[in-house]
């Protein structure tokens, strides 16, 4: 903002009133000098009426500058108390007229912000009442602070339940939802609501909010997208399975048909070959729905104590890789289990076109968490394969069953764990199986 131009400053004008009021004084002065006929009398007159005008003079025009001075006091207290609709006028035209533009300017500034503070709140607002995912927050006391219409609905039918305790409120929820807040993680749970089961993922996360800990449950519904998610696997999996079956079944019942042919003629010599052919095709399908039936009834983990440097040396006789520094303290896991899905993700980093030596395998304790990483130098995968390389019955391969990774990662979930992807810099796939340690 460009100060305007002043004619004079506001103590150019004072100045100039009192050197007025001093030359009229002396004016005054000589004239009583003149008629008393006495100087030392004449003078003291003189100083008597400057004595008196000039402090009303002072005061006569500072008064304008006091009163601008109380307005703009007043209206920072109103600023400090949220009301930006003041502001100041003044008749003059001095140096002041900068100080009050700005006061005005910041008045505007300030109302154009909360107006736009207020309209995003509402936006913000009007979206979490709005959401279908349930919100509840509550204070460090336990008390509920905000809940939205989903949770009103899902908690207290429809009923407001800002002020309510907490745990009063999901005393009288189903068992399972009380179950899933007791375990102190994220999760999924079912429950029957308003007639039939629903499924949501709770989720829950602790902030500070005033200078207190405050706490937000999440509860998400995701019955209609995991019952799409579920009829979606099973047209995969009858896929699958109908691709397998048709694949042994169509050579067997064809075998059949030739030896029959060749039993009525009495050629005897073929029938050998045909006889292992079908036994052959027979053991292939037995494999493969031994396979599904791994994934259907995996047990419930049995952890013990292992240490990792004999635990890798047994690894290495299923499938060769070249072994990092490990941890010197054990971890606790089901053997077998862990056992079997790092064979699973061996099998693929071999079967990627990695030579031998570049499959590397290293174990790191990060915490209370051991990451086993299997990464080879293959040709990795697009993002399309890595979004669904741990869906069940998802394969790239002619003759992949789509189950040994989906496996891998049964096993490292049943284990409180995680598998992850990821594409290496300079080509390659790096497999992260991560375990707790306890």
């Amino acid at each position: 903002m460009q100060p305007r131009a002043r004619h004079f400053s506001m103590a150019g004008k004072l100045a100039l009133l009192l050197f007025a009021a001093m030359l009229a004084a002396v004016a005054l002065g000589a004239l009583l000098v003149d008629w008393l006929d006495n100087a030392l009398l004449g003078a003291s007159l003189t100083l008597l009426v400057c004595a008196i005008v000039a402090p009303w003079i002072a005061q006569r025009y500072l008064a304008r500058q006091l009163s601008l001075f109380r307005a703009l006091s007043g209206s920072v207290a109103s600023f400090r108390d949220g009301d930006f609709s003041f502001s100041v006028t003044r008749p003059s035209n001095d140096e002041l007229d900068d100080l009050v533009e700005a006061h005005n300017e910041l008045g505007r500034v300030l109302r154009e912000e909360r107006q736009s503070l207020f309209q995003r709140e509402l936006l913000l607002d009007t979206v979490v009442q709005n959401t279908p995912t349930a919100l509840l927050l509550t204070e460090s006391r336990g008390a509920i602070v905000y809940g939205n219409l989903a949770a009103r609905q899902l908690f207290h039918d429809g009923r407001k339940i800002e002020g309510l305790k907490f745990a009063q409120l999901m005393e009288r929820t189903p068992a399972p939802l009380r179950e899933a807040l007791g375990e102190g993680r994220d999760r999924l749970f079912s429950f029957e609501h308003a007639g039939q089961e629903e499924t949501y993922h709770l989720a829950r996360r602790d902030f500070h909010l005033n200078g207190r800990v405050h706490t937000l449950y999440m509860f998400k519904r995701l019955t209609a997208e995991l019952n799409r998610q579920e009829v979606a696997t099973w047209k995969k999996v009858i896929r699958v399975i109908s691709h397998e079956l048709n694949n042994s079944l169509a050579p067997i019942t064809s075998l059949a048909h030739s030896g029959a042919e060749l039993l009525r003629r009495e050629d005897y010599e073929k029938l050998g070959r045909i006889f292992e052919t079908i036994e052959e095709r027979a053991r292939h399908l037995h494999g493969f729905l031994r396979g599904y039936s791994s994934v259907a009834k995996l047990p419930v983990p049995e952890p013990e104590r292992v240490e990792w440097v004999p635990f890798l040396s047994r690894l290495q006789q299923h499938y060769a890789f070249q072994r990092g520094p490990v941890p010197s303290e054990p971890a606790n896991f089901d053997p077998a289990q862990v056992e079997q899905a790092l064979i699973n993700v061996l099998k693929n980093a071999h079967e990627s076109g990695s030579s031998q030596d570049e499959v590397t395998l290293t174990v790191r304790q990060i915490g209370r968490i051991v990451r086993v990483e299997v990464s080879d130098r293959g040709p990795g995968m697009s993002d399309a394969v890595l979004a669904n390389a741990l869906v069940p019955f998802y394969s790239t391969k002619r003759t992949g069953s789509g189950l040994g990774l989906a496996l891998a990662r049964e096993i490292a979930e049943a284990h409180g764990g995680r598998i992850a992807l990821a594409n290496r810099e300079g080509g390659g796939l790096t497999v992260s199986l991560s375990l707790p340690v306890e």
